[in-house]
This record gives C-alpha cells, sequence and structure tokens, in this order.
C-alpha cells in the first residue's frame, strides 16, 4: 500500500471574503508545484460560502465536476439548460464536456452554505455538456457505503464520464468497514468529513485526507462516529 497523508491543518487557505476555501490540491490562492493533484483527482476545495455569496457566470471545459454540500442550500445554473438547488443529501454533476457557462449562489442572504467541490479529469473529451443533480437517503449510508457518483448504472448513482466512483458512508464507532476498488488499478482517496478513523494504521481526524494507491482493498474502523468520503480514481 502506498499512502500519501494530507492533514487538515495543512491545506491551502484562500480568504476572498464572502468565500473562505480551504485547498486540498493547489487552487486559487494556493499554489504548490509538488501539490496538483492525486491521479484524475485535480481539485477538492472545501468551501465556506456566507450569505449573499455567489461565484459569476464562469466558463469550464473537459472537466467533471461534482458537488456534495454539508450545510445550507447552494443555486445552480448553466448553459445547458441545467438548474437546481442542492442541500445536505443531495449531490450534483456536471459534465463540462466541451464548454459550458455556469453560475452558483448561496441561496439564501443570510445563512452560509458548506460544501466539498470536486474535479475529476475526464475519461473523453470534448463530449456534449451535461448536468444531473439527485437527493440521496442518508440513512441508506449507515455502517455501509452508499454510492453517489459512478459510471456504472447497477451503482445507482449520478453518472460520470470517468472509471471513478464517489462512495459515502456514516461509520458508527468501533465499527469497521472494507473499500473495494471498483476498477483495479485505481487509487482512493479517502476523506474524514466528521469524526475520527484509523485506515490500517493510519489515524486521521475531521477533514484529513489519505491517498491510497497499489491496493485494491483495505479497511477502515471509527474511533469516533465518523462521515467518510472515498473518491476512487484511475492513478494514469
Amino acid at each position: 500500500m502506498q499512502k500519501i497523508l494530507y492533514k487538515a491543518a495543512d491545506r491551502g487557505k484562500g480568504d476572498y471574503g464572502w468565500l473562505k476555501p480551504n485547498y486540498y490540491f493547489s487552487f486559487g490562492q494556493y499554489h504548490n508545484p509538488e501539490n496538483i493533484h492525486f491521479g484524475a483527482l485535480r481539485v477538492l476545495n472545501d468551501d465556506y460560502i456566507a450569505g449573499g455569496g455567489a461565484f459569476p457566470t464562469h466558463p469550464h471545459d473537459n472537466m467533471e465536476i461534482v458537488t456534495i454540500p454539508f450545510t445550507g442550500a447552494l443555486k445552480h445554473k448553466d448553459s445547458t439548460g441545467g438548474e437546481g438547488i442542492i442541500k445536505a443529501g443531495d449531490v450534483q454533476i456536471m459534465s463540462a464536456g466541451t464548454g459550458v457557462q455556469h453560475s452558483e449562489a448561496n441561496a439564501s442572504a443570510t445563512d452560509s452554505v458548506t460544501l466539498f467541490q470536486i474535479w475529476i479529469f475526464p475519461k473523453k473529451n470534448n463530449i456534449e455538456p451535461r448536468y444531473d443533480q439527485r437527493a440521496f437517503d442518508t440513512s441508506e449510508r449507515i455502517n455501509k457505503w452508499q454510492y453517489v457518483v459512478s459510471p456504472d448504472k447497477n451503482d445507482n448513482a449520478l453518472w460520470i464520464n470517468q472509471d471513478a466512483r464517489f462512495a459515502l458512508t456514516t461509520l458508527q464507532i468501533d465499527k469497521t468497514i472494507s473499500y473495494t476498488n471498483k476498477f483495479t488499478g485505481n487509487g482512493v482517496f479517502l476523506v474524514v468529513i466528521n469524526g475520527s478513523v484509523k485506515v490500517e494504521e493510519t489515524a486521521l481526524n475531521k477533514r484529513d485526507a489519505l491517498g491510497i494507491a497499489g491496493i485494491d482493498n483495505f479497511t477502515i474502523t471509527a474511533t469516533e462516529d465518523s462521515e467518510l468520503l472515498a473518491i476512487e480514481i484511475p492513478m494514469n
């Protein structure tokens, strides 16, 4: 097993007033030439958006963009006609493909929004842009993986243009769960959303992450009630 530890305290930080992000990889105000990506995972931003905050309309192309909110509600609109509001329990994906213009805004003038925004390099370039979102039943991830993004329709998840899979779990204290790669040779970027766990003998706390490669199965044990996100991605 090859492991790269990303401590929450060591993440890059930005402050745009209405937006306060923490960066797991180089982005925006944070640049570290030794920390650009993990395999096909290019961006993971842990964002705080103040009430009334908004990203004005801006372009993207050839990137798979996944948004997972934790608190508050985020309003989205894009040039494909995709439009909606997402909140905790929802997951959103946009395949930018040949090019798309979109905007995102806090749906509240007063309440903040917290979320992960994640960018994955696509499997195929220049596909037709597309947008999708879904509300997931969070009770179906207690002590087991709930797949929320996958190219395999059997996972009952949002489709992604990549051999990648996103899985969420709510793991109770002292419970153990294993993750097995769907695609042989992929790596997994594991993030502790809340709580604390051990991966083999590596301890992880809230917002710590672990990049795992060179192995297709590993085990996680919760040392307190925890929420986890596993992002399985190609390493080449």
